[in-house]
């Protein structure tokens, strides 16, 4: 026995020596073929940059398997981020089938592993990803010179304390793994094969749209996926999954189809315990989970099938299921917990269709000692919603509070619900459910975080009632609600009935610290301020409002504004009310000492607004009104409609595009104004007077008198909006003797319109009509202006005049080229981009010229000139202009080509480089 256990020991040790010697020799043998396979492989089958410092062949890297391990390992991604790395490792280890290698003379890599690594994958707004990086066998086949022995066969995929991220802009979609570890088998290199996963995941965030769903959590999976290579299709057998104690069954098929894909997924986890669900919540929820006992069973299902095609809008049935059984919630600081907790919620959404949501809460019950809340809510329907409620509680806030543990929020007082809702939603025709509501707290308290002091005193009892559903059987009765914060009471009082024609009494008394109010509820650093003191009361009804019977009306009261800042759809910026003392009487609210600034613009007002009452309870209503109005600066380019949408190119980017000023339709105001100073489109006005009208979506000025570059202008114009974009104009405008050169410094559309001003000096007038198409920049669409007037050259110096020079050295006379104008009327009339001149005449040096003919918008010329020789003109020289007003071109004779006309078409912009010649 001695001898045979030695002589077998021998043979163990001589056959282990023998094998410890052929790992270690074999590499040593055979590492340049291998070495020199591999980067050949690479270099064919990679499309990326790949770096790595050294390469070594060994057994024992990743015993007992036959491994190339290179270090220091970078792999570039695809375009377009060929400049960042899409896989960087300490280490990356390719694993040899030493059977092929052996037999075969071939290299074979069947695995892959990957420790320390950082898989960073990328995909930009377009869809365009960084994994790109793979040639397929298709291009191989195409080139078979560059083919190899050299091939990839996988059976194991392993990964080890790898950071994964994933981030793709195309669909907002965010991962972030840290301490990832996976574990793939199977025969991928079989065209039908099952992919055994194992993974781990120490640090898993998700995020969607730019919301953190999964933060900080544990993952554990064990997958079974089986995987057809052929008809690109998954099947998910079985897959287990936990994050933190959650476990999570996970199974279903993807389908890869032409133009689409083919779902049906299902996401459960059943009989799960309730706190293992909270574990999966976002960190806020684990840290209460953390001082909290919770009990009871729970499911959660998620299902997803059907096509997803969006070339023909089709879309999946997605589906979320959660009920909750034998639920308590006791926090460790609480006298009583939440018990008896059963929740059955469902939600459906067909096709992925807002419009046919379906929102089932079959049951919601809990206790609070003897306190209790129960609830079922079922709704179809976004736009016009069928619902179908009842709601009833009788709770002490406090208690519950504590029970729930919600640390950030002190709320006492008794609630006391009890609401019946069933119908539809359709305010079209004036229909809501049939709703019988009563609603009480009392001895209400709320306090939060977000500041030191709590709205406390808190009495709301209000009753909401209409057996019908209509709305002419409405009642809302509110008696009161009151509430006391930093030692300063408000209450309101209200009862309304018949919303078709509302009757209404309703009493406001008390200071209101919005600024400080806004503090307990939303976050700290968010400027909203504001002092609303209130002592009015309204009583009266809508016909009477509408049919002035105002004798009928009861409404009077004060209300006064300090700070207070507010926002609405017709303008960009904020309009924030200084200063503001509003008294009712009737159907008017008077303005005294109104002060307010919008942007850079400060405003001042008194006056009166008419059909108040009516305005707010109607939609269809008109605001009237008569003010006096006070500025001494006013930049009405503020008021510019802005419309953010967001760029075809990033769907993180918002584009802000500008518009022109937008006026409503239901306002019908008069305004006595007076502004000191006015900027628009660095055009600066002074000492503006007028009547100024907002009637309609109308903008009417009257009578307006003001001072630009030094000169007095009176002014008539009309304005109105006709979308967001497009806008239209027409305005009489009467000037006397202003300066050109001042004119042409100071006004940029007077540069682009009279180019010829650049080097002329003198006084001019205007006497002109026009109208037209404004764009988005709230400039003229030149083939849209239609008007004509008179241009009277009182007294202009000409230097450097193109169109005189031009005509100078085509006649050979000096003395025309710079010439001094006084006392010439030039008639003009525009349509369809060009500008039609009559026949002017004027003297210069002894010569007579007179001209005639049209030019464009864009510079085009057409002149008939006769140029009379001195001394009376009686014998003259037939000249024909052409050409453009910076290029001239001057010929002998009479007959000219008209200009091709250009008509304003809906959507047209601004003529690029717009060069009008009624100077030229």
């Amino acid at each position: 026995m001695k001898r045979t256990l030695i002589k077998f020991l021998k043979i163990t040790g001589i056959f282990v020596l023998g094998i410890l010697l052929f790992m270690v020799l074999f590499p040593i043998l055979f590492p340049g073929k291998i070495e020199q396979e591999v980067k050949a492989f690479a270099n064919r089958k990679l499309n990326g940059e790949l770096n790595f410092k050294e390469a070594n062949l060994s057994f024992f890297e990743h015993f007992p398997y036959l491994t190339l391990t290179l270090t220091e390992f970078d792999l570039k991604g695809s375009a377009p981020f060929r400049k960042e790395t899409l896989v960087g490792a300490d280490e990356i280890a390719f694993g040899i089938n030493l059977k092929a290698l052996v037999f075969d003379g071939s290299v074979s890599i069947d695995k892959i592993f990957l420790d320390h690594a950082y898989i960073n994958v990328k995909v930009d707004k377009n869809g365009n990803a960084n994994y790109n990086v793979y040639v397929s066998d298709t291009k191989e086949a195409q080139n078979p010179e560059e083919s190899s022995d050299t091939s990839l066969r996988l059976d194991r995929i392993a990964i080890e304390n790898t950071h994964l991220k994933f981030d793709d802009k195309s669909t907002g979609i965010f991962i972030d793994a840290k301490g990832f570890n996976y574990l793939g088998k199977g025969d991928l290199d079989q065209a039908i094969f099952d992919l055994d996963t194992e993974a781990e995941i120490e640090d898993f965030n998700f995020a969607f749209g730019k919301e953190v769903y999964l933060k900080n959590k544990k993952v554990n999976a064990d997958l079974i996926t089986k995987i057809n290579t052929n008809s690109l299709s998954f099947i998910f057998e079985e897959n287990n999954l936990k994050i933190n104690q959650l476990p999570i069954d996970f199974v279903g098929k993807l389908d890869f189809l032409s133009n689409g894909y083919d779902l049906d997924f299902k996401v459960e986890s059943v009989n799960s315990q309730l706190k293992d669900f909270f574990t999966a919540l976002p960190p806020a929820y684990v840290n209460w989970l953390d001082k909290t006992q919770v009990d009871g069973q729970t499911d959660l299902i998620l299902t997803l099938k059907g096509k997803y095609i969006a070339s023909t809008q089709t879309n999946p049935d997605l589906g979320f299921i959660m009920r909750i059984r034998d639920g308590e919630i006791n926090h460790k600081e609480a006298p009583l917990p939440a018990s008896n907790i059963f929740f059955n919620f469902e939600t459906k959404l067909p096709e992925l269709n807002p419009e046919k949501l379906q929102v089932n809460i079959d049951s919601l019950f809990f206790n609070v000692g003897k306190d209790y809340a129960k609830a079922i809510v079922k709704t179809e329907g976004i736009t016009t919603p069928k619902v179908h409620a009842i709601l009833k509680s009788s709770l002490d806030l406090g208690t519950m509070n504590r029970a729930l543990g919600i640390a950030s929020l002190d709320v006492k007082g008794k609630l006391k619900m009890d609401v019946k809702a069933d119908g539809t939603y359709f305010p079209k025709s004036n229909k809501i459910p049939a709703t019988q509501a009563k609603i009480q707290w009392l001895k209400g308290y709320l306090k939060t975080d977000f500041y030191p002091n709590p709205i406390q005193n808190i009495e709301v009892n209000s009753e909401i009632k209409t057996t019908t559903g209509q709305l002419k059987d409405l009642k809302i009765n509110i008696q009161p609600a009151s509430f006391v914060f930093e030692n300063k009471p408000f209450v309101v009082k209200a009862k309304l009935q018949n919303l078709e024609n509302v009757a209404y009494d309703i009493q406001a008394k008390g200071d209101l610290d919005v600024g400080r109010i806004y503090k307990v509820f939303s976050q700290k650093g968010l400027d909203v301020k504001g002092l609303v003191k209130a002592n009015v009361h309204f009583k009266g009804t809508q016909s009477d409002a509408m049919n002035g019977k105002y004798a009928r009306l009861q409404n009077s009261g004060t209300l006064y504004l300090k700070q207070i800042k507010t926002t609405t759809d017709y303008l960009p910026k904020p309009f924030v009310i200084e200063e503001g003392t509003f008294s009712f009487n009737q159907d008017r609210m008077s303005f005294a000492d109104f002060k307010a600034s919008y942007g850079q613009s400060d405003i001042q007002m008194r006056g009166e607004l008419r059909n108040v009452i009516d305005f707010v309870l109607s939609s269809t209503a008109v605001l009237k009104g008569n003010f006096d109005l006070k500025s001494q600066y006013f930049n009405a380019d503020e008021f510019l409609s802005e419309t953010k949408t967001t760029s075809l190119q990033s769907k993180e980017t918002t584009v802000v595009e500008k518009g022109v000023v937008v006026l409503p339709k239901n306002f019908d105001l008069q305004f006595g104004a007076q502004i000191d100073q006015l900027n628009f489109q660095d055009l600066k006005v002074s000492q503006l007077k007028g009547r100024l009208g907002v009637q309609r979506g109308q903008l009417r000025l009257t009578n307006a008198q003001a001072e630009i570059v030094g000169c007095q202008v009176k002014m008539d114009a009309n304005y109105a909006n006709e979308t967001a974009n497009r806008a239209a104009f027409d305005m009489k405008l009467k000037a006397s003797n202003f300066d050109v050169k001042r004119a042409y410094t100071e006004i940029k559309l007077f540069r682009e319109m009279v180019t010829a001003a650049e080097s002329a000096e003198g006084l001019i007038s205007l006497d002109y009509q026009l109208s037209g198409k404004l764009n988005d920049q709230m400039m003229p669409i030149f083939p849209s202006l239609k008007g004509g007037g008179v241009l009277t050259v009182n007294k202009v110096k000409m230097k450097g005049f193109k169109l005189m020079n031009a005509v100078s050295r085509k006649t050979g006379k000096e003395k025309i080229k710079n010439p001094d104008l006084s006392e010439v009327a030039i008639k003009t009339s525009i349509k369809n981009n060009i500008i039609t001149i009559e026949r002017f005449k004027f003297k210069v040096a002894g010569f007579r010229p007179r001209i005639e003919g049209t030019t464009s918008f864009d510079g085009r010329l057409n002149l008939k000139m006769r140029l009379g020789l001195p001394p009376l003109g009686i014998i003259g020289i037939p000249l024909k202009i052409t050409g453009t007003q910076d290029n001239p071109k001057v010929r002998l004779g009479k007959q000219t080509e008209d200009l091709q006309e250009t008509e304003y078409q809906e959507g047209m912009e601004i003529t690029p480089n717009p060069l009008p010649v009624p100077m030229k």
